[in-house]
């Protein structure tokens, strides 16, 4: 929720109330925050949030602005001034003092400095953009563009982008020129020139041979004061799919408030879809005061518009409904704050994918000679043309082990399965690099040279799966819903205890959660325990064949797209006649990122014709 927002400019322009009061409010839009400023001759910066939330320091030329709940050296008081005194002595490395979620600014009007950081997690993010009359900045990008300096030209790149990962990753953003801090990442501003670089890495510790009783005493600690740091302050209540994280958080959170927390589902009336027995098997087992609620296609249709107008850009994930109407309900019940359990899966070793990389990853340790002298000239030429089973099975493993990671990650991506040449229009296609976002994951992957697979997977995650995407999702659901969220699995002290797990404990095998599983052991219902993950998957595609409401929307938005010149006309007709027929759920989710990519388009004021 809320924000923060300034501007550094190259000289004295003057009106520098009046410009971030416009930047600050579309950060006020959803819940009316109060709008605190501090400004100098050359910018400011302005910060919409509750008072719990905001530190601003502006004395002898030095503005600092602090965003979010951090610590600062362990004490959460004075935080602005504290900063200012450390970031004049240490520069960027200050940040490194600052626990927890934030977005920091602290700014030198006589000296032209500015330095911008985020989190080590990323929940919160800071967009950035320098113009010929100085930089601008902001948590969001609608409040950057409020600026009257701003360019809002959009980056063909970045659309392109969007379509691979169903979200524009950082550091592009979908304007050009205008950039977003990655997590545990700083940029500075000096002598007209900027600059970034991290102030924090997540250090893995690979060795680590700690007994497994002291490794559950330290997670439970741990754990426990992350859950009631995160609940401080607030009448908090927790989002519950019924999976181990959420299960987790609630029980945690009875125990720490001493009371029946307040706990939120949302359910689908589809086969395969709906989750809720085991939300309410957690919610029984912890004694939780549960809400539920079954969000119907009609439901979808009339969330669709508000999320792609209140995104800073486009976002394909269509499970931000679900958890929109999740944080709405728990607002509607008097609750101020929700903790999600976004981070586990990526902390523990909770993806299908690990274990799925792991199996592929096998292929690559039998002996070259057998590999390419025996089985592949076997399987893919003497029996080649052999339809059975078992061959097709083994030459659909082989053709997916061969490709290397984390290119191999990929060989589902539904832009490359469709072919760009075949879902883009040829002016568009020309514009942009294919091999951009393989080569900006690879970069990411392979930044860890050494590690082991599962870790540097994580690393991956942590990036692309969790800043960009779900905690992008939750924080936009909870903004909109009107109530606050926490993320009690990506405190700093839970990141750096992740980091002392050997990679056995996060898979073991194919045993996901190895560790994770084994310490709550007895205190997760054995249902739970057992269950694979689900979430809040959306049937999307099934309600799209039978709801004319939500059909008569969905072509609406496709049809508009088709004149953007972006999307081959051709495609979309393919897409919707006939492959969304023959498998709804998994060709329905390209209709939904389409669809939320001419939503979004429309409400940020882009003609149909560009």
């Amino acid at each position: 929720m809320s924000g923060l927002c300034g501007y550094l400019a190259a000289a004295d322009a003057g009106g520098a109330q009046q410009i971030l009061a416009g930047m600050a409010s579309p950060l006020a839009r959803f819940d009316d925050s109060p709008i605190r400023m501090v400004a100098a001759a050359r910018g400011g910066v302005a910060v919409a949030a509750a008072a719990d939330s905001v530190s601003l320091h502006g004395a002898g030329g030095v503005l600092v602005a602090v965003w979010g709940r951090p610590l600062l050296n362990g004490c959460g008081e004075n935080l602005a001034e504290r900063f200012a005194a450390l970031w004049l002595i240490n520069g960027a490395k200050a940040c490194a003092a600052l626990s927890g979620p934030f977005a920091v600014c602290a700014m030198a009007d006589g000296g032209g400095q500015l330095l911008l950081a985020i989190d080590r997690s990323g929940v919160h993010a800071m967009h950035y953009q320098q113009v010929k009359q100085g930089v601008l900045f902001a948590s969001s990008a609608a409040a950057l563009q409020a600026h009257p300096h701003a360019v809002s030209t959009l980056d063909p790149q970045s659309l392109y982008n969007y379509l691979y990962f169903h979200t524009v990753p950082a550091p592009r953003t979908v304007y050009r020129g205008q950039r977003r801090l990655q997590p545990g990442e700083y940029v500075q501003y000096r002598h007209g020139h900027l600059e970034t670089g991290d102030y924090w890495k997540i250090e893995y510790q690979e060795q680590s041979a700690t007994p497994f009783g002291e490794l559950k005493e330290q997670f439970l600690a741990t754990l426990e004061s992350s859950v009631r740091r995160s609940a401080g302050g607030a009448r908090t209540g927790a989002f519950l799919s019924g999976g181990t994280d959420s299960s987790t958080l609630a029980g945690m959170l009875a125990s720490v408030s001493g009371s029946a927390p307040p706990t939120y589902s949302i359910g689908f009336d589809v086969d395969g879809y709906d989750e809720m027995r085991y939300a309410r098997i957690a919610a029984r087992h912890f004694g939780a005061d549960h809400h539920e609620l079954y969000v119907t296609a009609g439901d979808v249709a009339k969330a669709i518009p508000r999320i792609a107008a209140a995104s800073d850009q486009p976002f394909g994930n269509s499970s931000a409904v679900p958890a929109y109407y999740c944080a709405n309900l728990a607002r509607t019940d008097g609750v101020t704050r929700l903790l999600g359990g976004d981070g586990g899966d990526e902390l523990f070793g909770g993806n299908e994918r690990y274990a799925d990389q792991a199996v592929l990853s096998r292929y690559e340790q039998l002996p070259s000679a057998l590999r390419q002298v025996a089985l592949e000239p076997l399987l893919f030429g003497l029996t080649g043309k052999l339809n059975l089973g078992l061959l097709r099975k083994a030459r659909s493993y082989i053709s997916q082990a061969v490709v290397p990671m984390p290119a191999r990650m990929e060989t589902y991506n539904l832009l490359h399965r469709y072919g760009p040449a075949a879902v883009l229009h040829a002016d568009f296609l020309a514009s942009i690099d294919e091999r951009a976002p393989g080569d900006q994951m690879s970069d990411c992957y392979w930044q860890n040279k050494g590690l082991s697979q599962i870790n540097r997977m994580q690393t991956l995650d942590l990036r692309y799966t969790l800043a960009d995407n779900d905690l992008r999702k939750v924080r936009l659901a909870c903004e909109l819903g009107g109530v606050d969220v926490a993320f009690p699995f990506l405190s700093d002290e839970m990141l750096a205890f992740s980091a002392r797990l050997s990679p056995r404990d996060k898979l073991n095998g194919t045993q996901l959660r190895y560790f994770f599983k084994r310490a709550l052991r007895g205190y997760l219902p054995a249902a739970i325990l057992r269950k694979k993950k689900h979430g809040f998957g959306l049937p999307f595609g099934h309600w799209l064949q039978q709801d004319a409401g939500l059909q008569s929307l969905v072509l609406d938005s496709l049809s508009d797209l088709k004149k953007r010149k972006i999307i081959r006309e051709d495609f979309i007709e393919h897409l919707t006649r006939t492959l969304l027929a023959e498998h709804p759920a998994y060709h329905g989710t390209m209709v939904w990122v389409l669809m939320m990519l001419e939503q979004w388009l429309a409400k940020s004021g882009t003609p149909a014709g560009n």
